[in-house]
């Protein structure tokens, strides 16, 4: 139970910093209704696992030129990821075509459709495969080139060609952040040219992001929310935005 508490706990300081960008420890003691002893003890652990960055006695998000690793990524929101994966799992029938990205969010809703007959998935993922590994009645396709060693994932040119020559029922991705006019937002330019390819190859498309995403930094912007079909995400969209997509079409869900 303590341990559950924490880690929701660190899920709002990394939500708080997205929002605020920089804060102190005492701002974010008296936001969370925890002590100052606590907190620290909170961004210490965020620090260690490289989430956030400590300095002059508070703490901001890791940079946005680049995205933290997969260990820690796994570790933030991770019930969050969970119902996220499990509400879009639903949304997916026996025997559909999936495209899923890569991503501890989209990882998630590998394990959610384990239990799925008749799934034919293709993926440029190694741990969404590991996550599949289990499912007897599900085909994988796995797309080919080189292995980014650090998120065991293929974004290079011959994974684009991979899903250039697919026509899939379903596209399952997720970003690095979406801003509050709902621009989606990546780190590199492989990692876009990579989501770019698996959303071109389904004609539903569907966004999973986790609260912490949103209104978060990074450099290059390649799409919009309003473009797709569907965004699953946790917590709310802030008004505004949420407006705005309903309003493109686009359905929300907010797990």
């Amino acid at each position: 139970m303590q341990n559950s508490e924490a880690a929701r706990r660190r899920d709002r300081i990394v939500n708080l910093l997205s929002t605020y960008g920089e804060l102190s420890a005492a701002a974010l003691s008296e936001m969370l209704d925890v002590s100052v002893q606590t907190l620290r003890a909170d961004l210490r652990a965020l620090d260690e696992s490289r989430v956030v960055r400590r300095r002059h006695g508070g703490a901001t998000l890791a940079e946005a030129g680049e995205n933290i690793s997969y260990q820690p990524r796994l570790a933030v929101s991770r019930d969050e990821k969970n119902r996220i994966g499990a509400a879009v799992a639903r949304l997916i029938p026996n025997g559909a075509t999936v495209a899923l990205g890569t991503g501890t969010t989209v990882e998630a809703v590998a394990r959610a459709l384990t239990g799925h007959e008749g799934l034919t998935v293709a993926t440029n993922n190694i741990h969404v495969v590991l996550a599949l590994r289990a499912a007897e009645r599900v085909t994988v396709l796995l797309a080919g080139g080189k292995v980014r060693l650090r998120d065991l994932d293929f974004i290079g040119a011959e994974s684009c060609e991979f899903f250039e020559g697919l026509r899939f029922d379903h596209a399952i991705f997720s970003v690095g952040g979406v801003s509050e006019e709902g621009d989606l937002l990546d780190f590199n330019l492989d990692e876009i040219r990579a989501r770019q390819a698996i959303t071109g190859a389904a004609r539903e498309r569907t966004l999973v992001v986790d609260h912490a995403k949103i209104g978060r930094p990074a450099p290059h912007r390649w799409s919009r929310i309003q473009a797709l079909e569907r965004v699953v995400c946790g917590g709310t969209l802030p008004d505004d935005l949420r407006q705005s997509v309903t309003e493109g079409g686009c359905e929300v869900l907010e797990v």
